[in-house]
């Protein structure tokens, strides 16, 4: 059962006093995986995976049956600078687009037999310029924070996140730099496809939101220079983490959204894998920052979800391994 949110302090509190794994079924699904008809360690990193789930569901011999795909929008004043290559308004045709089945993750979401929900956050009003002021009051981001938390399926057995948002990249950016220091030009890249001109905008104006707001608390961080969206999906991975629903990351959008709370809670990213590694040049520094291994690297710089979605077979496929193969005894075969 989720707390209610009365505050960013609660908020904080849940996810600072939220429990870790099973550790009888993760040592449980240990035993097993050496009992598998098969040389130790001969899946590799899928035996890692599988034990790994096993703990966060407290099963030993886990399946997955119910995957959540949630995608968050949300549209952001700073897109009055001139960072995106795509007016607003897209953002408003692509929820569109995901309402009635025809974008990506809607395909992707059908491969990997997942349950797909779509939440647009006050389209009409874009979060304020963060080179001007705070991108949200602490109202609006509690707000938003309560949208991606009251998302997540308590039923779902893993749950993916992904956003759409004109000109986010920049507010990612930015979020990189005020929690991972550097500069802005360390975080920032070509997005939705801008050219050196537009990259050199996108730089100045993350280097302009950082300069302002500083360096801080991850929902500081979150407020001052994220998106509604951005912290609607920090709500979900949050909820996630409270009700022990592994979580495949998505990406640079959606790991900027997660290290803002890795910020408030050192293990609020245990029940956190990544989907993969995007095309977004900061994305494998900030995985790196994290400690989060990419699953997969196929170029993908979309996200509405897309990576993290694709990676959904990934993670079936080494649960399906776990529970379904045969251990030695059972198969009648000698493993020595």
């Amino acid at each position: 059962m989720l707390p209610e949110l009365d505050d960013l302090n609660s908020f904080r509190d849940a996810l600072t006093g939220a429990t870790g794994p099973d550790t009888s079924a993760a040592q449980g699904a240990e035993e097993r995986n050496g009992q598998l008809t098969k040389p130790p360690g001969a899946l590799g990193r899928l035996e890692d995976l599988a034990i790994w789930y096993a703990g966060w569901r407290g099963d030993a011999r886990p399946q997955i049956r119910a995957p959540q795909v949630i995608v968050f929008a949300g549209n952001h004043g700073v897109t009055a600078q001139g960072v995106s290559a795509f007016p607003p308004e897209v953002t408003v045709q692509m929820v569109m687009n995901f309402e009635h089945g025809g974008a990506a993750i809607n395909q992707l979401a059908k491969a990997a037999g997942a349950k797909m929900d779509v939440h647009a956050l006050e389209l009409d009003r874009p979060t304020a310029d963060f080179t001007q002021g705070p991108a949200m009051s602490e109202e609006e981001l509690l707000q938003a924070l309560r949208t991606g938390w009251q998302a997540v399926d308590p039923k779902a057995d893993l749950l993916v996140v992904g956003e759409m948002g004109i000109g986010n990249t920049t507010p990612a950016a930015a979020i990189a730099c005020a929690l991972f220091g550097g500069v802005a030009a360390d975080w920032t890249g070509r997005g939705t496809g801008v050219d050196d001109a537009g990259l050199a905008n996108k730089t100045r104006v993350a280097a302009e939101g950082v300069a302002l707001h500083g360096q801080g608390d991850g929902l500081h961080v979150l407020r001052c220079l994220g998106g509604r969206e951005i912290a609607a999906m920090a709500g979900a991975i949050a909820a996630a983490r409270v009700l022990r629903i592994p979580v495949i990351l998505d990406g640079f959008i959606c790991t900027a959204a997660a290290a803002c709370l890795a910020q408030v809670s050192d293990s609020a990213l245990d029940h956190a894998v990544a989907g993969h590694q995007s095309a977004e040049g900061a994305h494998a520094a900030m995985l790196g920052k994290l400690g989060k291994e990419p699953l997969l690297s196929l170029g993908l710089r979309l996200g509405e979800g897309s990576g993290g979605a694709l990676a959904i077979n990934i993670l079936k496929s080494a649960v399906a391994c776990h529970s379904g193969m045969a251990t030695f005894a059972e198969a009648g075969v000698s493993d020595s």
